[in-house]
């Protein structure tokens, strides 16, 4: 697979006819902090700072819940929650532009997501926010959360999503008796390199919005919180450890949906992303979770920041091929690719091999595998690709699909080309070396291996990928770094239906006569 800054599929082009910002080559779920010598005396210098700071906070949030109005519970509310982030860091906060009124707006929708300081915002607004049912049993947290009043979604109740959109629908069209609601369309944290794929949940009861960004412009971002990257604890205790903190929330102009957008939330989630994104600068990428979940799961090939399989995983639902609905299909695919023995296809012929009809998408797709640029790719490296994307923890079982593709019928052997190319689909880099670990399983000399050969190697030596693979690459993903079942982090979760980019999605399949 080819990496590219400059193919089309880098950029979108919005609704004026203009190009978009280019979609970031930086993985957004990844984060890291590298200190200076300087940082690191810092962080030694206000340890003691840190740590009363941090007894303070937990004190202010012991402190008890009184019986007291609505109203002035609010008012103390955010007294103590303003002193908590004062006593963080936040000494003081840039506000701009003017929060909407109920009426106005009652539906705020904030971005980037990209830690649990993000909260900022809503204790400065006291907006109600969705959140898992779980969460109203944290001790302290529990109880003060319910004081402003979140929408609930419970993951044991399998009509909870529809549930929290009707919820949602009633208080937006409440006219202003309800508090308004934030929410996090983005539905999981990021980097703040780019804005990723908006949830329609926000917009699904095609009322006005206000769009709210988040800034946070300081010198070491001990804020963000991401998937790679240091963990939740971590990241408290380095915010702490700053001397100031700042962060900026901007308040853009309430976005009033068209009717073409009050009946396609995917449509009204994409432009006010977009407006969004040009408040930030940043730019728009169709990257969503189920990314996330792909670049970290569990497996003896860990994906490398700069992989293609998220381009890749991102077309693939673009093309309505579910991964959960094609994994049975995947011998299919493989032995027909089989059967071409290494003949490369044009885009007509990759169109025909899919039963799809050749659009924009199937290009992009196309272009990912035609690395000679000469028109042409190999189907086999499609089916690798696929192979991971729908079972990503699986690596031994994509490796054994892709010998049955690559062996000699004679004696089921493959050559040291053929183990680089099913590598480097696997990993979905341009360049990888394999030398050393051919070599290493070809250790009679033979200038060629079996799957059984590979497979007792890998057995053998687990960690054989961070031994012969992983020292010519970079930024790889640790096992250590890596959580077993991937959740969306962030406090605010996603409650869209599932079904709600089915027709988005659809493409033009070929009439089957």
């Amino acid at each position: 697979m080819r990496l590219t800054r400059n193919s089309r599929r880098c950029s979108t082009v919005g609704e004026d006819g203009k190009k978009e910002l280019a979609p970031p080559f930086r993985n957004p779920f990844v984060h890291e902090i590298r200190f200076t010598p300087l940082q690191k005396a810092q962080l030694v210098v206000v340890l003691d700072k840190g740590s009363e700071e941090k007894t303070f906070c937990l004190n202010v949030l012991c402190l008890p819940v009184l019986s007291v109005p609505c109203r002035v519970f609010d008012v103390l509310l955010k007294v103590i929650m303003r002193a908590m982030w004062f006593a963080g860091g936040f000494h003081w906060m840039t506000v701009k532009g003017r929060q909407a009124l109920p009426t106005e707006a009652p539906i705020l929708t904030l971005a980037p997501h990209s830690s649990y300081f993000d909260a900022i915002p809503v204790t400065m607004t006291m907006a109600s926010i969705v959140m898992k049912a779980e969460s109203k049993d944290i001790p302290v947290w529990g109880t003060l959360i319910k004081y402003i009043r979140p929408v609930f979604v419970s993951r044991s109740d399998q009509d909870s999503r529809k549930k929290t959109v009707e919820e949602i629908k009633r208080r937006a069209h409440s006219e202003g008796k309800w508090p308004q609601i934030m929410i996090f369309p983005e539905g999981t944290c990021t980097n703040r390199s780019c804005l990723i794929t908006f949830k329609p949940g926000a917009f699904i009861p095609a009322v006005p919005v206000q769009p709210v960004v988040l800034r946070y412009p300081n010198k070491m971002d001990t804020i963000t919180w991401t998937w790679q990257g240091p963990g939740a604890f971590d990241i408290l205790w380095l915010t702490l450890c700053q001397l100031h903190n700042v962060v900026e929330i901007e308040f853009l102009p309430v976005y009033t949906p068209s009717d073409e957008e009050k009946k396609n939330p995917a449509l009204f989630a994409n432009n006010v992303r977009r407006l969004m994104a040009k408040a930030l600068e940043v730019p728009v990428t169709d990257y969503s979770f189920e990314d996330c979940q792909l670049a970290m799961a569990e497996g003896q090939l860990k994906l490398p920041a700069e992989t293609c399989l998220l381009e890749f995983a991102k077309l693939v639902r673009r093309l309505s091929l579910k991964p959960e609905k094609v994994e049975k299909d995947l011998e299919e695919y493989s032995e027909r690719a089989r059967k071409t023995k290494g003949k490369r296809l044009d885009l007509e012929g990759f169109a025909s091999y899919l039963n799809l009809t050749v659009s924009d998408t199937l290009k992009d797709m196309f272009a990912l595998f035609d690395e000679n640029e000469d028109g042409t790719m190999d189907a086999r490296e499609y089916v690798i690709a696929l192979s991971v994307v729908c079972r990503p923890s699986k690596t031994l079982a994509t490796i054994q699909l892709a010998f049955k593709m690559y062996e000699s019928e004679q004696d089921q052997t493959i050559l040291e080309e053929h183990l680089a190319c099913i590598l480097k689909t696997a990993l979905g880099v341009s360049e990888l070396n394999v030398t050393d670990l051919f070599r290493a399983i070809d250790n009679v000399d033979k200038g060629k291996i079996t799957f059984d050969d590979f497979n007792d190697f890998a057995e053998q030596n687990p960690d054989f990928a961070e031994e012969y693979l992983y020292p010519d690459q970079t930024r790889f993903l640790s096992s250590a770094e890596t959580p077993s079942a991937p959740i969306a982090n962030g406090f605010c979760t996603d409650f869209s239906p599932e079904d709600q980019y089915e027709e988005e999605r659809r493409p033009l399949r070929k009439k089957i006569n």
